[in-house]
């Protein structure tokens, strides 16, 4: 025990061991939220609270905080050795504390109050100071972990529900005011196991300063925003969560960060987590700072805040925000504005080298979850293993079936014909990668409106044609997303500041809208056909894709372990067809199980009275062939048991 020159007594405690400083330093040190940021301990008999950061150009570093009237350097922390960390132990800080650092740096001056990187808890924005916190939790989804396996294979059905915590649903009474984390509790739970969904996906959780930005700006790589709670009431979210077999996915966002003066920016006086050249450091499109992938300490930083929240949040997933960014020094920028790398080539090599690792560090640690990258461009093997070339997530996002099948939809079907190698053209790539197909949040906004809005006619029409493509949407091979508020054809576009117009629901067509992607679950979760060869090419077959004069496809979905065949029928028009054949591999009959338009979904109940016997002619290169009715708009399910 130490006297300091501002009369504070400190301890000769630390975290940090030599090897903790030899892995940070080198950029393989993946647990440093266990070694950096504010810890309560207890020393010699004495409680207080051990901090510890990383600055290396600063000059000197201090702890302030409401436990000392916010006195910028009555409590200095002392430097350890040439690690660039600083460090110290302060009697009397326990948990609840509110602090910050004040750093300064032994450039130009410069002088700044910044919350801690690795700081637990935030207080509620605008304010920005961290709050020392203890993360221990009674975890009690035992059961769920242990399985969990079995709901993140890629043979199992992923039916995901994105989830803004914000704007699901308000308390209009009070002013308007979003759910906290205990309350969306048992309400999101309920919902996703009534609506069928496997899984949900919250956009970024983590803390920001601009409620805007829906989390995509984030200051707090460590800790879920305090805008819902603390962090043991968004643990408690993950646990009832589990507890109710719903896995949970977390955006995570390593592609930039925001420059508010609390942040990471310009930490120390220097350009410490960021690259200083701004060709490099700056994103043009959210004038935001990108990361530095090729600095040792920064790689430690990140994949340490990604194996967080796999380790204390139990999260299911991590869904990677804007991959397309990180891999391309030239994105959204003009001739002259980026750098090329060491080859002369648009490659970002710091960022794939990062990526991989990321994808490596997660999956050694916890083969049971899955990776999931928002990848738009044709980059190749972003969902294949590293140790073949390729990037090493488990799945992607498939934007281009999105934005093809989102263009076809809003097309009157009059004129659907022409485009219809928009509909097709997807099975051309589809097994490439494992994909996801999303109809996310970005697709319900910025003027877009909502998917309902996109779909032409009038409301029955636009109802149909919705129910029409998340039934394409299931039976196409791939897992799904559906952003909240699609599933029951919410009329207006998202806003990130109000509930979701639950009041739909009162009238029958959104409720039918609701009931059909309720049994299209369902269907999906049940049939192994439809997601046990998600993304294997044995598992699908087209019947015809070519007939574009009626914009009507039919293809096959089979599955491995039973045999069973299913047929699914798509009609992109409003007229009828009676009588309309297709082929099929077997004899028999065929069940209808699923029908768009039963009237039950607000169809007019056009279908093929329960199924149909298959005849013994040849059709379509098959040796049997359905004589069906196909529903004006609609979708049809028949199966073939083995």
């Amino acid at each position: 025990m130490t006297g300091t020159s501002a009369g504070a007594v400190r301890y000769d405690v630390s975290l940090l061991s030599e090897d903790d400083l030899h892995l940070f330093n080198e950029g393989t040190h993946f647990r440093l939220y266990e070694k950096l940021g504010a810890h309560p301990l207890e020393v010699e008999g004495v409680s207080g609270t051990y901090f510890a950061i990383w600055a290396p150009n600063a000059e000197r570093v201090f702890v302030m905080g409401d436990f000392n009237g916010w006195e910028k350097t009555t409590h200095p922390l002392q430097p350890r050795g040439q690690s660039g960390i600083w460090e110290g132990f302060i009697p009397g800080i326990g948990h609840g504390s509110r602090y910050k650092y004040h750093i300064v740096s032994r450039y130009r001056a410069y002088r700044v109050d910044k919350a801690d990187p690795f700081g637990f808890f935030h207080e509620i924005p605008p304010r920005t100071a961290s709050i020392v916190w203890d993360l221990t939790y009674p975890w009690g989804d035992e059961a769920w972990m242990q399985g969990r396996w079995r709901a993140n294979r890629l043979s199992s059905p992923m039916a995901i529900y994105e989830v803004h915590l914000g704007s699901w649903m308000r308390v209009p009474e009070e002013y308007n005011r979003p759910l906290t984390y205990r309350e969306l509790a048992e309400r999101l739970g309920d919902y996703v196991e009534k609506m069928g969904f496997t899984h949900v996906e919250f956009l970024p959780v983590m803390e920001h300063p601009f409620y805007g930005s829906w989390g995509y700006q984030v200051t707090g790589y460590f800790a879920p925003t305090s805008r819902f709670g603390t962090p043991q009431d968004f643990m408690y979210l993950i646990d009832h969560l589990h507890q109710r077999g719903i896995g949970v996915i977390l955006d995570w966002v390593p592609s930039h960060f925001p420059m508010d003066e609390h942040g990471l920016g310009f930490f120390d006086g220097t350009h410490l987590y960021e690259h200083a050249d701004p060709r490099k450091g700056l994103h043009p499109d959210w004038n935001s700072f990108i990361f530095n992938y090729g600095r040792n300490e920064v790689r430690s930083f990140l994949i340490s805040s990604a194996l967080f929240w796999l380790d204390r949040y139990h999260a299911d997933g991590l869904r990677v925000d804007a991959v397309a960014s990180m891999l391309y020094l030239d994105y959204s920028r003009k001739e002259g504005e980026w750098i090329p790398n060491e080859y002369g080539g648009r490659e970002n090599l710091e960022a794939i080298a990062f990526l991989r690792r990321f994808n490596e560090e997660v999956y050694r640690n916890y083969p049971d979850v899955q990776t999931i990258a928002e990848e738009s461009t044709a980059w190749p093997m972003v969902s294949r293993p590293t140790y073949v070339g390729g990037l090493g997530f488990g799945l992607k996002w498939d934007l281009g079936w999105m934005h093809d099948t989102l263009f076809y939809m809003s097309k009157d079907p009059v004129h659907r014909k022409y485009h219809h190698n928009n509909l097709t053209f997807r099975m051309l790539y589809a097994f490439h990668e494992n994909f996801v197909l999303p109809l996310s949040h970005d697709e319900v906004v910025h003027g877009k409106g909502s998917l309902l809005s996109k779909m032409p006619g009038d409301e029955w029409q636009k109802c149909a044609n919705l129910r029409l493509l998340f039934g394409y949407m299931v039976a196409q091979p791939g897992k799904k997303l559906l952003f909240m508020g699609g599933e029951f054809g919410q009329w207006r576009e998202w806003q990130h500041d109000e509930g979701l117009e639950w009041h739909l629901l009162a009238r029958s067509l959104h409720a039918q809208v609701q009931r059909w992607v309720a049994d299209l679950n369902r269907l999906y979760r049940n049939e192994p056909a439809l997601h046990e060869l998600d993304c294997d090419p044995s598992g699908f077959e087209w019947i015809d894709c070519t007939d574009a004069d009626h914009s009507i496809v039919s293809f096959l979905r089979k599955a491995h372990s039973t045999g069973d065949l299913l047929l699914i029928v798509c009609n992109f028009t409003p007229v009828p067809r009676h009588g309309y054949r297709v082929g099929v591999p077997r004899g028999g009959y065929w069940r209808e199980i699923l029908n768009s338009d039963a009237e039950i979904y607000g169809g007019t109940n056009q279908g093929n009275l329960g199924g149909r016997e298959a005849d013994p002619i040849p059709f379509h290169g098959r040796p049997y062939s359905l004589a069906l009715t196909l529903p004006p708009l609609g979708c049809l399910f028949l199966k073939s048991p083995a």
